[in-house]
C-alpha cells in the first residue's frame, strides 16, 4: 500500500513536499528577507545622513575659522607695517599680538598659530610684473592647524588654515609737511643734547636713501604725525637711541615718497640798487649806533647824508653784517635782499616785524644776540622769513629769541642750536637739519609745503 504524499513510484503528490525534506528542511520566508534588506538600507542611508551633517558642520566650522584668520592676517599686517621702521623683531611681536587678539595665539603650547612676515612678491602696486615690490609693504601669513569631523580624512590640506594680507606703510591721507630735508644721501635730521622737535599736526621727511637718514640721541625728542624716511632700510634700533625717541603717536615710515615744496627763492627785481653792508663806516645822529634798516637821513663820517632807497618795500645789500651795531631793527612790511653773507654777532638784539630775507650767501645768526624776527602773516599763518640759497645757516640766538615764519634753505646744512627760552616757530626746507644744545623747534603746517606721502595710517592693500 503506497505512503501517503506518494504514489506507487514513489513520487511526491502534488502538494506534498519531497521526502527527504518534510523532517528536516524548512520552507524560505519572503517576508522575513525584506526585513533584513530595510535594516541594512536604513543603516546605509543614517551613514549618509551623518556624513552631510558632519560635512555641513566642517564647511561652517571651516569658514568661521576663515574668517577669523583673514581678520588676525589683516591685524597682523598692519601692525607690522606700522613698525616696518622699528625692525623686524618689532614687526614680529606686534604681529604676533595683534594675531593673538584676533584668536590665533601662537603662544600655544599645543598646535600653536604661526605668523609669518615676508614682502610681497606680487600685488596691485604699480607695473607689478616687472617693478620690485615697494619696500613699505609687509604681508602676514596666519596658519594654524584646525580639527575637522570630516574633510580631514580627505583632504589633509584642508586641516591647516593658512590666510595671508598685505599692508602699506604710510598708505591713506597725506600729511601736511612741515619740516621737508632735501639731503638725497646722509644724515639728513640729526637730533641730539635735549633737543626737541614738535610737529603736531604735520610730518617731518628725509629725502636721504641712507640707512641713517634720521637720527635722535641724547635725550633729543621728535613729535609728529608722520616720521617718513625715503630709505628702504632705515632703522629705528640703530639711530634712535641713547634715551632720544619719537613719540608714539608719530607714525614712523620707511620708503615715503619724497617731500618737493614748490617753494622758490625770488630773483632781484630789476632797477633795484644793491648798497654796501650798512653797518660798517656810519655815525648815526647822536654818535648812537641804533640802526634802522633801510637808512633815513643818516650822516657818514665825512658829513654826507644818506637816505637808500627801496623800491616796492624792498632794498637790496651786497652783504649785510651788523656785529658793529648797538641794535639793528628791519621795517615792517619789507623784503631784504641781501647778495652775499648775512651775519649778526657783537650782541647786538635785531627785531624785525613782517618782513622777508632773500639771501644767497651763507647765514650766520650767532649766539648771544637776541634776535626777535617774523614774517608777514597770511589767515593767521606765518608765510616766509628766509629765503636761503647759500651752502650753510646757523641759527643760535641768545635767550629769549623768538622766530616765527618758514626757513626755505633747500641747498643749506641748518643747525639750530638756541639758546635757553628761545622760541622758534618755523617750517622748515633744507638740505640737512642739525638740532643740538636744547635747541627747541615748534613747526605749524604751512600750506606753501604741500602734503607728502608718509602720513597716515597703516593700509591693507590686499
Amino acid at each position: 500500500m503506497a505512503r501517503p504524499g506518494l504514489d506507487k513510484d514513489h513520487k511526491a503528490e502534488p502538494g506534498f513536499p519531497p521526502q527527504q525534506c518534510r523532517d528536516g528542511c524548512q520552507m524560505g520566508n519572503p517576508s522575513s528577507e525584506n526585513g533584513q534588506a530595510m535594516a541594512i538600507v536604513a543603516v546605509f542611508m543614517g551613514l549618509i545622513m551623518l556624513g552631510f551633517v558632519a560635512f555641513a558642520m566642517d564647511v561652517g566650522y571651516f569658514f568661521k575659522e576663515k574668517r577669523m584668520a583673514q581678520s588676525a592676517a589683516d591685524a597682523a599686517a598692519v601692525a607690522a607695517a606700522e613698525e616696518l621702521p622699528n625692525g623686524a623683531t618689532a614687526e614680529t611681536n606686534a604681529a604676533n599680538v595683534a594675531a593673538k587678539q584676533n584668536g590665533f595665539d601662537t603662544t600655544l603650547a599645543t598646535n600653536p598659530a604661526v605668523v609669518t612676515l615676508t614682502q610681497p612678491t606680487s600685488g596691485n602696486y604699480s607695473d607689478a610684473n616687472s617693478a620690485p615690490p615697494p619696500q613699505n609693504w609687509v604681508q602676514a601669513v596666519v596658519s594654524q592647524p584646525i580639527h575637522t569631523f570630516f574633510l580631514g580624512a580627505f583632504n589633509k590640506k584642508m586641516q591647516t588654515m593658512k590666510i595671508s594680507a598685505t599692508a602699506e606703510a604710510g598708505a591713506g591721507v597725506a600729511t601736511p609737511t612741515c619740516i621737508c630735508l632735501t639731503g638725497v644721501t646722509g644724515q639728513d635730521l640729526s637730533m641730539s643734547n635735549g633737543a626737541q622737535l614738535a610737529a603736531n599736526s604735520c610730518g617731518v621727511t628725509a629725502n636721504s636713501s641712507s640707512g641713517n637718514a634720521i637720527g635722535i640721541i641724547g635725550s633729543a625728542s621728535l613729535c609728529a604725525t608722520s616720521v617718513g624716511a625715503v630709505s628702504t632700510d632705515w632703522d629705528n634700533s640703530g639711530n634712535i637711541n641713547n634715551s632720544g625717541l619719537i613719540c608714539p603717536a608719530a607714525r614712523a615710515v620707511q620708503g615715503a615718497s619724497p617731500c618737493a615744496p614748490s617753494l622758490q627763492a625770488p630773483s632781484l627785481p630789476a632797477g633795484i640798487t644793491c648798497y654796501a653792508n650798512p653797518v660798517n663806516g656810519w655815525i648815526l645822529p647822536g654818535s648812537t649806533a641804533n640802526y634802522t634798516l633801510p637808512m633815513q637821513n643818516v650822516t657818514e663820517t665825512n658829513g654826507t647824508v644818506v637816505n637808500e632807497t627801496a623800491t616796492n618795500n624792498s632794498i637790496c645789500y651786497t652783504s649785510l653784517n651788523l656785529s658793529n651795531a648797538a641794535s639793528v631793527t628791519f621795517s615792517p612790511g619789507y623784503t631784504y635782499y641781501i647778495e652775499g653773507a648775512f651775519t649778526t654777532g657783537g650782541g647786538a638784539p635785531v627785531t624785525g616785524s613782517g618782513v622777508t630775507f632773500v639771501i644767497t650767501g651763507n647765514v650766520d645768526i650767532a649766539n648771544g644776540v637776541v634776535v626777535n624776527l617774523s614774517a608777514p602773516v597770511s589767515n593767521n599763518i606765518p608765510g616766509v622769513l628766509f629765503y636761503a640759497t647759500g651752502a650753510a645757516m646757523t641759527v643760535e640766538g641768545g635767550s629769549n629769541s623768538n622766530f616765527s615764519g618758514i626757513l626755505y634753505a633747500p641747498n643749506a646744512a641748518v643747525t639750530l642750536n638756541n639758546g635757553s627760552g628761545t622760541t622758534t616757530n618755523m617750517d622748515i626746507v633744507a638740505q640737512s637739519l642739525t638740532m643740538a644744545g636744547g635747541a627747541v623747534l615748534d613747526s605749524y603746517a604751512s600750506p606753501l609745503l604741500g602734503s607728502g606721502g608718509s602720513g597716515g595710517a597703516p593700509e591693507l592693500v590686499q
